[in-house]
């Protein structure tokens, strides 16, 4: 792997994620179904608005695509955008309320997890191919988790399920590559519209009237939601899955940062060893490119 647009689109992507609890943390007032519910609409109006008004060519493009493809092939990018859509809507939902009712370090902890089970699920189901260099850093992660997860059942429950979320998510967009990734993301709003909607009239509580709660609210759609999975959706056309799982470590490492020395959350020894071996599975597991080794499987 080259250092190259599509590497620097997915590490662009978490960096960005990994500052996402600066606009939701004021917001632990509001229930997490709340936030999800105003997240997603607002998303997917502003997605349709620049798709139908700026993006014309490439929406008439991508339906000339799916009409020219064979019925196998164009039920499964069916299925996999339609996947994509859900599986986005559990794992927002669920990261939302760890930051807010659990801990962000119980969110930090379920993006540990995701790079483990995406290299795995890719090795397995994409038949991704990992260097020996590349599964010690797999194992390092493991320990890493290990040493996290002691003690700390609830946390790992979350996470657990944060994670796999998403890296089902990852795995499945690495072969949804037909068509424009801004459409997809487009397409994938929507249908987590649909999936939300049923429930908004029973689920939400009182519309909010307070306007620190609408300009964070845009924050997080346009900053922290269509930029980054528009960025990750792309790294995903040139990089293979395990690549782009494992850098998804720098986001629980700004967040561990930030937990520490912003939000003033108690820190301990084990947490201290846990990421500075996470730390150090980033260097090993992306050794060819930092030192320009030749792959050895």
């Amino acid at each position: 792997m080259q250092f190259n647009k599509y590497y620097l689109s997915a590490f662009s992507s978490f960096v960005i994620w990994g500052f996402f609890s600066l606009a939701l943390k004021p917001l632990k007032d509001y229930a997490s179904l709340d936030i999800l519910f105003y997240r997603i609409f607002l998303a997917t109006v502003l997605l349709l608005v620049i798709n139908l008004i700026f993006r014309k060519k490439e929406v008439q493009n991508d339906v000339a695509v799916f009409k020219s493809l064979e019925k196998p092939v164009r039920n499964k990018m069916i299925f996999l955008t339609i996947v994509g859509g859900f599986l986005l809507t559990v794992n927002w939902f669920l990261f939302i309320y760890a930051i807010n009712h659990v801990s962000l370090q119980s969110a930090s902890f379920a993006y540990m997890i995701c790079p483990i089970l995406t290299t795995i699920l890719a090795y397995f189901i994409l038949k991704e191919k990992l260097s020996r260099w590349q599964w010690f850093s797999v194992a390092l992660c493991v320990v890493s988790c290990a040493i996290l997860s002691y003690g700390h059942i609830t946390d790992l429950i979350y996470s657990l399920v944060i994670a796999f979320s998403f890296a089902l998510y990852l795995i499945s967009q690495r072969k949804n590559n037909q068509f424009d990734r801004f459409v997809i993301l487009t397409v994938q709003m929507l249908i987590a519209s649909l999936v939300i909607l049923p429930f908004f009239p029973v689920y939400s509580d009182t519309v909010p009237t307070a306007s620190l709660f609408y300009v964070l609210l845009v924050v997080i759609v346009v900053v922290f939601t269509i930029i980054p999975l528009y960025l990750n959706l792309y790294a995903l056309k040139g990089m293979n899955s395990s690549a782009v799982g494992i850098l998804m470590y720098t986001n629980p490492l700004i967040h561990f940062f930030l937990a520490v020395y912003y939000f003033k959350e108690e820190v301990q020894v084990t947490q201290i060893v846990s990421y500075s071996l996470i730390l150090i599975s980033i260097v090993v597991f992306n050794e060819r490119l930092l030192f320009g080794r030749k792959v050895r499987l």
